[in-house]
């Protein structure tokens, strides 16, 4: 086993087989974590989206968080209940994009892919930037190197995932569940200490908010001021939505019974989602939180500026610091989970997208490489392309939240409203077939709630159009719009190859002629085993070239040729510029017009060595030559090796990777419980 084989089994473990993919199956408990913590993180930094946009208007607009809290659940709980539709009629794990293809058509499924795949890479950078610049909060280094940081975090997910779906949720499954348990019970705390009237204030409540220029006082605010003002927040708010369709393209990944397992697991998810957001907003509102995007709009308690360099605390953290005020462990506990779990989060997408990646490969719309299960049975590949991606926008950004913040959703949405219409047609469609009385009712029930979804997704996605368009939302559009181009693009080159594939009434004819060439550059034993070789091929014409790059060279090779009497004839094609490759090009090219239905047949003689340096130094020209012969039509190349004896290096490799004891072949019965391995069988004939 070489330097990389052993660094590749200490990152990602032994090798599976494709009969264990079974074992890597999740059940709920699991599940919920690793296809959860996106939408479970959003409730981390949704109520500050809130609060910030409401500040503009000044500390009165607060009165409106709540019912901007319940608007956002509202459209989350009908979310969640068509996603349930989802994952019960489509569980292959196509997801929105099976949805939209199968009853919309293709362009409208590649059109949720492309929105997907850009809301999964948007979900990295955006989770992981998040989560370093909370922690950047508590440690200042971090905050002086956040692009590195996040840089790093991406890195050591991605090798998390390579690992396998069923190890990265075991490890990701405690912060997740420590989070949950961190805000239910702050939120439960404060509920507490508000009953008994003991529940402090934080410690911005004293603080002034300025309004922002433009914008007076929430009280005089009228008309269409005030409406933008709150669609603004609620689309703000809607982050909290981000992650749910996951779950519906993670329906394979789940235990039997896949598609109800995927439906508890969704509605557990909704509920507390719900919960914890409603709970974070009412806290805040009533221990009287400010919570501001510029720092020279807040005022302290006494009307002066904050100063230089005051770093406002997230609204977690001015939360939880109040809340167990006299129990430090539990503001330490709360803050911890939500970095860990807002760099988590991004364990969503590295689920998503790699299995996305793999279905549109299977359609044709993407690579075919995205659809290769690797060592672990992840899609490996899936997984560095959904990193590449992240790492690039992280370092484009800076690690900036709210630059990234400004370009999230819209992809999300688009996949929302596009996978109800897609149900509404789903279950429009089966009403035409079905008879039974109790199964039209479930279906009218079913498309009436897609049909009320769609109603609001739609909303919310015109909404956020209308608000963060020139903010940022025109990128994410154009990345869709790029990378919509770009699936149907490679789905027209796939077919283009198919056609060129398919068997037509020519490729029953055998070639006419078979002009063999033996290339020789000196006469040693590669070159005498490539003439053996091709005589045995027994072709209509066989000679040998060389090319005359220097005459003296030249002149030795013919007299050794002749004196050795080989009978086959040497061609030397002379080249004034000293040029090997195209000598030989042009010449298969003429003996290939000569005769169209003919075939060239050019062996190259190549040396096998077993250290990697020795490739460097032996075998160039033969790989430029092959290069270029490759791409002319009716010549065939064939490669003629010649093992050096440093390849027995390479073949005492492979020969101790076969005999060395595996995991699992005590069992197989190919090994004995020494350790030996059992003599083998003999087979007579």
């Amino acid at each position: 086993m070489g330097v990389g084989d052993v660094s590749k089994r200490i990152l990602l473990g032994r090798k599976l087989r494709s009969s264990q993919l079974g074992e890597t199956l999740l059940p709920k408990r699991i599940a919920l974590p690793v296809f959860a913590s996106d939408a479970l993180s959003s409730v981390a930094y949704a109520p500050d989206e809130v609060f910030l946009t409401l500040s503009l208007a000044g500390a009165s607009a607060y009165a409106f968080s709540w019912k901007i809290g319940i608007a956002v659940a509202v459209v989350m709980l009908t979310v969640v209940a068509s996603y349930r539709q989802n994952v019960h009629a489509y569980p292959s794990g196509g997801g929105d994009y099976e949805v939209a293809t199968v009853n919309l058509g293709r362009t409208a499924g590649v059109t949720v892919a492309s929105a997907l795949l850009v809301d999964y890479v948007l979900t990295v950078a955006v989770s992981v930037s998040s989560g370093v610049q909370n922690a950047g909060s508590a440690i200042p280094w971090i905050s002086r190197h956040e692009v590195v940081v996040a840089v790093v975090l991406v890195v050591v997910l991605a090798a998390m995932n390579l690992r396998g779906v069923r190890e990265s949720g075991a490890f990701f499954a405690i912060p997740t569940y420590g989070f949950m348990i961190g805000v239910i019970g702050m939120a439960l705390v404060g509920a507490i200490r508000a009953s008994g009237g003991n529940l402090p204030d934080v410690a911005s409540a004293k603080d002034t908010i300025i309004p922002a220029s433009g914008y007076p006082q929430a009280g005089h605010l009228t008309g269409l001021a005030l409406v933008f003002l709150l669609a603004r927040a609620f689309s703000s708010g809607s982050a909290a939505l981000t992650g749910v369709e996951a779950i519906s393209n993670g329906v394979p990944a789940f235990r039997k019974p896949k598609s109800r397992n995927a439906a508890t697991t969704l509605l557990l998810l909704g509920l507390i989602a719900i919960t914890m957001l409603m709970s974070i907003i009412v806290l805040a509102r009533t221990m009287g939180l400010k919570y501001v995007d510029d720092i020279s709009r807040l005022r302290d308690d006494n009307g002066n500026p904050m100063p230089r360099g005051f770093d406002q605390p997230t609204v977690m953290a001015q939360l939880s610091k109040a809340v167990f005020d006299n129990f430090t462990p539990g503001f330490y506990f709360v803050l911890a989970m939500t970095g860990i779990i807002l760099i988590l989060a991004a364990n969503t997408a590295f689920n998503g997208f790699p299995v996305l990646g793999s279905i549109l490969a299977r359609d044709g719309f993407m690579p075919r490489a995205l659809g290769s299960r690797g060592d672990r049975l992840a899609y490996s590949n899936g997984i560095i392309v959904l990193a590449v991606f992240a790492c690039v926008l992280i370092v484009a950004f800076d690690a900036q939240t709210t630059r990234l913040i400004q370009l999230y959703i819209v992809g999300v949405f688009v996949s929302f409203n596009l996978s109800q219409l897609g149900m509404i047609r789903h279950w429009t469609r089966h009403l035409k077939t079905e008879s039974d009385p109790s199964a039209r009712r479930r279906m009218y029930r079913s498309r009436m709630i897609n049909t009320f979804g769609l109603c609001l997704t739609l909303t919310v996605f015109v909404i956020i159009l209308l608000t963060k368009f020139l903010a940022g939302a025109w990128i994410s559009i154009l990345a869709m719009c790029v990378f919509f181009a770009l699936m149907k693009g490679i789905r027209r080159h796939y077919d283009n190859v198919s056609r060129e594939l398919a068997i037509d009434e020519e490729d029953h004819f055998l070639p006419t002629k078979v002009h063999a060439i033996v290339l020789v550059s000196k006469l040693h034993k590669p070159t005498l085993r490539a003439l053996a070789y091709a005589k045995a091929t027994r072709p209509n014409v066989l000679e040998a070239v060389t090319v005359a790059s220097d005459d003296a060279t030249t002149k030795a090779l013919v007299q050794e040729w002749d004196d050795r009497n080989l009978g086959v004839p040497l061609k030397v094609l002379y080249s004034p510029y000293r040029e090997i490759v195209r000598p030989i090009v042009d010449y298969a090219s003429q003996i290939r017009k000569a005769n169209p239905r003919g075939v060239v047949a050019v062996y190259i003689p190549e040396y096998v060595v077993g250290r990697w340096w020795e490739q460097l130094l032996h075998n160039q020209t033969a790989l430029r030559l092959k290069g270029r012969l490759l791409f002319t039509p009716g010549v065939m190349v064939t490669s003629v090796p010649f093992q050096l004896h440093s390849s027995e290096i390479a073949r005492q490799r492979a020969r101790r990777d076969l005999d060395r004891v595996k995991a699992g072949d005590l069992r197989r019965g190919t090994v004995r419980s020494g350790g030996q391995t059992p003599p083998r069988r003999q087979v007579h004939r």
